[in-house]
C-alpha cells in the first residue's frame, strides 16, 4: 500500500490528508477529531479517524480528511502494535482503570515463568469477547452506554490474531508488554483474559498504540503543535 505523506505544507484538506496524531491521555478519539475540525474551519471538510483509542490509552491515532476519508476502512484494517501494562491481582468491570477494582487476588504464587508461558499461549488465533465497556454496537447502541446504565449485555465473541506477545519486564503486580495484533483486538480483554488464564485476575493499567500498518507514533503530531501549524499555515496563505 502506497502511503501518503504525513508532514508537509501547504495542507490540502479537501483533496485529502492523512494526519498522524499522538492522542493525549483522557482524550476521546472524537475529541481529537473535533479539535482538528475546528482548527480547519471555516473550511467545511470531512474529518474522521481510522480506529478508536480508548480515553485511557495514548498513542497513534490516524485522522483522514476530505477524499481520504474513503480510505479509513483500509487504514483500520492494518495490523497494530501496542505497548502497555497489565496489573495482576485485581479485576475491574471495564478491564482497565475506567472503573474501580471489583475483585482482588493473591499473587504470591506467580512466577516469571508462569507469566512468560501465559503470554506465549495467546500467540496465534484466539477467541475474544470485547469488554462490556466498549464501543461495540448492539441494536444500534454502543454497549458502554448500556453497561453504564447497569444493563446486562451479551457480546458475541470474535476471532482475532495475536502475532507477537512480548513480556518486556516484570515488577509484580505489573507486567510490561508489547503486542502485535490484528484489527479488532481489544487489549483490555487480552489483559483480563491473561489474568484469568493464570488462575488470577488482571486488568489493563496503561496502553499506548505505537504502530498501525506502516505508520508509527514517532512520526505523529502532538495535538497542540498540529493545531498551531494549521492556523499558522492558514494565516500565511491569507497574507
Amino acid at each position: 500500500m502506497e502511503l501518503p505523506p504525513t508532514h508537509h505544507t501547504p495542507f490540502h484538506f479537501t483533496e485529502g490528508e492523512v494526519l498522524l496524531i499522538d492522542k493525549p491521555l483522557t482524550w476521546t478519539s472524537f475529541d481529537v477529531v473535533q479539535k482538528i475540525r475546528n482548527a480547519i474551519k471555516p473550511q467545511k471538510v470531512k474529518v474522521g479517524h481510522a480506529g478508536t483509542l480508548d480515553p485511557l490509552a495514548t498513542g497513534l491515532l490516524i485522522l483522514c480528511t476530505g477524499k481520504f476519508t474513503k480510505r479509513i476502512e483500509e487504514f483500520q484494517a492494518q495490523e497494530k502494535e501496542y505497548t502497555g501494562t497489565i496489573t495482576l491481582g485485581a479485576t475491574t468491570p471495564s478491564y482497565d482503570l475506567e472503573r474501580e477494582i471489583d475483585q482482588r487476588f493473591d499473587i504470591s504464587g506467580i512466577t516469571n515463568e508462569m507469566i512468560a508461558e501465559t503470554a506465549a499461549s495467546f500467540v496465534g488465533e484466539i477467541e475474544q469477547i470485547p469488554p462490556a465497556h466498549s464501543a461495540v454496537k448492539i441494536d444500534g447502541e454502543r454497549v458502554y452506554e448500556k453497561a453504564r446504565r447497569g444493563e446486562i449485555v451479551n457480546i458475541k465473541s470474535r476471532i482475532v490474531q495475536i502475532r507477537e506477545f512480548e513480556v518486556v519486564s516484570i515488577a509484580l503486580p505489573d507486567v510490561e508488554f508489547r503486542v502485535v495484533c490484528s484489527k479488532g483486538t481489544y487489549i483490555r480483554s487480552l489483559a483480563h483474559d491473561f489474568g484469568k488464564v493464570m488462575g488470577n485476575g488482571g486488568h489493563l493499567s496503561s496502553l499506548r498504540r505505537t504502530k498501525s500498518g506502516n505508520f508509527q507514533v514517532e512520526n505523529a503530531w502532538q495535538v497542540a503543535d498540529l493545531v498551531k501549524h494549521i492556523r499558522e499555515t492558514k494565516a500565511a496563505a491569507n497574507d
